[in-house]
């Protein structure tokens, strides 16, 4: 009896855990569409909310629903990069949907980000770090900002 009481707990809270992954997952998803917007031709080679078109992909006809799909599956592509930092994948995949994984684990002559290293020192204190992604052509421009100091206040786990 007891056995079955501690299966029924453990099933709950690992409802309750997925309950919360997948809230925190919407909330990004939703954070991606109301900075990105929806992308046109004239954003090209970006469509829907910043999918970035492959070698050999088109869409002739791009959707509210084939943007909203192309975002998920990009979002939990760049999460899957990052899954060796647990609680941080979500946050860390959505700073690499907008930046790119490279930018973040370094490829090549281009190192590692401070982000990064941090994070593998087991230093959670990356805030200041997160939001020093704010910069376009080498200036901090204060829209940008803002995005991260949101993202961060609604996916960072304490």
């Amino acid at each position: 009896m007891r056995r079955r009481v501690w299966i029924a707990v453990l099933l709950l809270l690992l409802c309750g855990s997925v309950q919360a992954q997948d809230s925190r997952f919407e909330a990004a998803v939703e954070c991606i569409k109301r900075y990105e917007g929806m992308h046109d031709r004239r954003h090209h080679p970006y469509v829907g909310y910043g999918h970035k078109l492959l070698d050999g992909e088109s869409f002739p006809v791009m959707t509210e629903t084939l943007a909203d799909s192309l975002l998920r599956s990009d979002l939990k592509r760049k999460c899957a990069a990052f899954r060796r930092f647990g609680a941080d994948s979500l946050l860390l995949g959505v700073l690499a949907y907008n930046v790119g994984e490279f930018a973040l684990l370094g490829h090549g002559t281009r190192p590692k980000s401070r982000l990064i290293r941090k994070l593998e020192d087991g230093d959670r204190d990356i805030h200041a770090e997160y939001v020093a992604y704010c910069h376009y052509k080498g200036k901090a421009v204060a829209s940008i900002r803002q995005r991260r100091e949101e993202e961060f206040e609604l996916l960072y786990i304490k």
